[in-house]
C-alpha cells in the first residue's frame, strides 16, 4: 500500500495548528463572542491583543479599526460532539446564536452545523461531519 502524498513529502507532524487572527474595532466584542460565548480561556491579553483557546481551537483577537472595517470573517470550528457544544453555548449565550442557524441543522452537504454571530457580524460556524 502506498503512503499518502502528504506523508511522503512531509514525514512526521510539521504543521500543528492554524490560528486565525480576527480584527475588531473594539476588543470587548471579540471577548464577548469567543470567551463569554464559546467559553475559551484567555491565554494572553494586552491593550491590542487577546489570545484565547479551548479544546485545541485558538484565536488571536486584534484591536485594529482599519482592518476591522475591511473584513468580518466567517470562521468554522469542527467538532465531533456538536450536541454537547451546542448545549453549552446555547445555555451560556443564546443571544449570540445566528438567526439563520440557531439550532443544530443537517446541511445538504452532510454536516451538522449551528452558528454564532457577534454585534460586528463576525460569524463562527460549528460543524460536525458525523
Amino acid at each position: 500500500m502506498q503512503a499518502p502524498v502528504d506523508q511522503v513529502r512531509h514525514p512526521g507532524r510539521m504543521l500543528t495548528v492554524l490560528i486565525p487572527k480576527v480584527f475588531y474595532d473594539d476588543l470587548t466584542i471579540g471577548i464577548d463572542l469567543f470567551v463569554d460565548g464559546i467559553g475559551m480561556q484567555v491565554l494572553h491579553q494586552d491593550d491590542t491583543l487577546v489570545v484565547a483557546a479551548r479544546d485545541g481551537a485558538k484565536v488571536y483577537l486584534v484591536e485594529d479599526r482599519e482592518f476591522a472595517l475591511k473584513d468580518r470573517p466567517e470562521l468554522t470550528i469542527e467538532t465531533d460532539e456538536i450536541e454537547r457544544v451546542y448545549a453549552d453555548v446555547a445555555a451560556r449565550r443564546p443571544d449570540l446564536l445566528h438567526p439563520n442557524l440557531a439550532r443544530v441543522t443537517r446541511q445538504p452537504w452532510g454536516a451538522r452545523e449551528f452558528a454564532l454571530v457577534d454585534s460586528s457580524t463576525v460569524c463562527v460556524v460549528f460543524r460536525d461531519w458525523t
